[in-house]
């Protein structure tokens, strides 16, 4: 992609294994991620484009018609499913070898390393800047430590179904569960049968969810044709679960612990969950988002 350190690629993509590659590729090779949803309108896209000077736009063949103004402005452009004439292809990159790595591109610990999009309060949203040590210190906080707050192990199954372009599914559930050995399921988009489908299958241990995804569930009218035995953390966050949701999500996964926590993208993001998730735990009050990590 011929990217010196410092540039911005933006990863306009759902969740999929080729997000991985690219965000750890990107980070080690000294540039910045930024991360957008490719359900954005054209000028939703391109005001992030312009504001994180995005030098390198990966995406898929279905929202290139979005990029007219990118293209324009000669943003290098790669799709990672079909190929499309006029633009680049991810098999150029990943047709790359061992000698093509920028091994001068490697970073310090004060670089910045991502750059998600938050909205804020008021205005349109607004870059925020997130080093590697701010990063890994998060990550840290979560899964590190004699009694980490959100106990992980090489056991667990870990299904990512929240958009990782969002910095709490990016963070707290593909960093901690790969810090911790973790095995990640990456479900590209909420579907709920498919998604008990998926905790059957894969007897998935722990999922990370949002209140919206809590009451879809409680919903689903073949719920109790499906084992979800299996779980046993729900994490939630993005916003507040009120006591009578976690109690009604509780008398359908009776084997699971069921908390959440608090965080900004700001703070990278996490700034405080329930100890229930801990190595050693103890109770909190229903509806706690939990304590400082």
């Amino acid at each position: 992609m011929g990217l010196r350190k410092g540039e911005v690629v933006m990863l306009l993509l759902p969740n999929c294994i080729e997000f991985v590659f690219l965000f750890f590729g990107i980070s080690m090779s000294g540039a910045i991620a930024t991360t957008a949803n490719p359900f954005y309108t054209s000028a939703e896209i391109h005001h992030q484009v312009s504001t994180a000077n995005a030098k390198v736009i990966v995406t898929q063949a279905a929202y290139v018609e979005k990029l007219v103004e990118e293209c324009e402005h000669h943003i290098q452009i790669f799709t990672i499913d079909s190929k499309v004439e006029g633009f680049n292809h991810m098999s150029v990159l990943l047709g790359a070898g061992e000698t093509h790595y920028p091994h001068d591109g490697v970073t310090n610990s004060e670089d910045v390393v991502a750059l998600p999009f938050s909205s804020g309060t008021t205005g349109l949203p607004k870059g925020v800047m997130l080093t590697h040590k701010g990063m890994i210190r998060n990550v840290a906080q979560q899964v590190d430590g004699e009694n980490p707050n959100l106990y992980l192990s090489t056991e667990d199954i870990v299904l990512c179904v929240s958009p990782l372009i969002h910095i709490f599914s990016l963070t707290s559930v593909l960093l901690c569960s790969m810090r911790a050995g973790a095995t990640v399921v990456i479900m590209r988009r909420f579907d709920v049968l498919k998604f008990l489908q998926i905790i059957q299958d894969f007897r998935v241990t722990m999922i990370a969810v949002v209140p919206t995804i809590v009451q879809m569930i409680l919903r689903c009218p073949t719920f109790d044709q499906y084992d979800v035995s299996s779980i046993k953390k729900v994490l939630s966050g993005a916003a507040p679960m009120g006591k009578t949701l976690e109690d009604s999500l509780r008398s359908r996964m009776p084997n699971a612990v069921i908390g959440q926590g608090y965080g900004m993208t700001e703070a990278g993001p996490v700034l405080s969950m329930c100890p229930t998730f801990a190595k050693f735990p103890y109770p909190v009050k229903p509806g706690s988002c939990g304590i400082v990590v």
